[in-house]
């Protein structure tokens, strides 16, 4: 998730404005910002936004135009009262989520972002299978078989929700009893790591219009089961520019490991691949999360040494997928935990986003801009 950075003199030049003209567009959030790595007296400024912002300065654009930029890391284009990132920071409905992360469980998250009583999950089905397989298993039984969420009423959708969510967590962590991040730690047979797990699901409980909530909204904009919107969600994740990052640093950090990071960064590097699980869009400073995460984490020497390195010759910090991955070989978790502890944090996040959909009661439905082949003429 890399960007191209410029200085204030490159951005003042494709922008044709005065300094500050750009200074108000950073301030407004318009255009993303940080220190320059090489020098801290000066910031460097985002080139995508740069361009965007300079591209709507040219004329009058048609409104298809607008969409289709919008769509991609462009401007809002759903008002969600639910999460948000500004400042670098990640607030879960105005509360900081590192506040948060200090000593909250995800079932105190999902309270605050369904903004209904305390959560207290059933035992739950263990289900069959691998946990994820058995995840999508169950879920899928419960979309066919669900009722509608439209036309019924918001204190029993919250319940729905808490069902819905104790379906997953069951089906993950073989529908144990207590909290979700003791369940967690119980089935992969890591006590030690049950704090950690806990930081983890709370910082990953939702994240904005991210791609997978956007589906799970989708969805439930047609009317369809709260599970069926969690079903979506859990699909879209699975995705490797999604959830399924973590695990495109397990190569990098086996070449730090043979090599030393220096050699793996600069051989990565050479074969022009992005380093994986570094800097992150809507964190310039660096991904808070990840910040978080590793400093509770005994992080594995391989991963300190990399992130060191990453941060010096690319001038990127670790993201979560990073600190997710670090914290899977710190404590000798499954391999794809990082994917397991992201469905059930971010089920949450997909839930909250369909209780307000719901609520909005809208269909989403975009409309495409057609580039195929010439239409017949009648």
């Amino acid at each position: 998730m890399l960007s191209d950075w410029m200085t204030s003199s490159e951005a003042l030049a494709v922008l044709g404005t005065q300094p500050q003209t750009l200074y108000a567009n950073v301030s407004r959030g318009r255009i993303r910002s940080k220190k320059d790595p090489a020098d801290s007296r000066r910031s460097l400024y985002s080139g995508e936004d740069v361009r965007r912002l300079a591209g709507r300065g040219t004329g009058r654009r048609k409104a298809e135009t607008v969409a289709s930029e919008a769509i991609r890391w462009g401007d809002p284009i759903l008002p969600s009262a639910i999460s948000t990132v500004a400042d670098g920071r990640l607030y879960y409905r105005g509360r900081d989520v590192v506040q948060l992360a200090g000593r909250a469980t995800l079932e105190d998250v999902a309270a605050l972002l369904w903004q209904g009583r305390a959560v207290k999950l059933a035992n739950g089905e263990p289900g069959s299978g691998e946990p994820l397989e058995a995840a999508f298993l169950l879920l899928a039984g419960r979309a066919a078989h669900d009722m509608p969420s439209l036309g019924r009423s918001t204190a029993v959708l919250k319940r729905e929700a808490e069902s819905v969510l104790g379906t997953l967590v069951g089906a993950i962590t073989g529908g144990r009893t207590g909290a979700i991040h003791e369940r967690a730690a119980t089935a992969w047979g890591k006590p030690e790591a049950t704090d950690a797990i806990r930081k983890a699901l709370v910082l990953l409980a939702d994240h904005e219009l991210n791609a997978s909530a956007f589906a799970a909204r989708v969805t439930a904009s047609t009317g369809a089961a709260l599970s069926a919107a969690a079903l979506s969600g859990l699909c879209t994740l699975t995705g490797p520019l999604h959830g399924g990052a973590a695990a495109g640093v397990s190569a990098l950090v086996g070449a730090v490991e043979r090599d030393g990071a220096e050699r793996a960064v600069r051989d990565w590097l050479a074969q022009a691949r992005p380093l994986p699980t570094f800097g992150h869009r809507l964190y310039p400073q660096g991904d808070i999360r990840a910040q978080v995460l590793l400093e509770a984490l005994p992080v594995p020497p391989a991963f300190s040494a990399l992130s060191a390195v990453a941060e010096r010759v690319v001038g990127e910090r670790p993201n979560v997928d990073f600190a997710l991955a670090a914290m899977t070989a710190a404590y000798g978790l499954p391999g794809d935990a990082p994917l397991q502890l992201f469905a059930m944090a971010r089920c949450v996040g997909w839930l909250a986003h369909a209780l307000e959909q719901v609520e909005g009661g809208e269909l989403i439905r975009p409309r495409a801009h057609y580039v195929g082949e010439a239409m017949e003429q009648r």
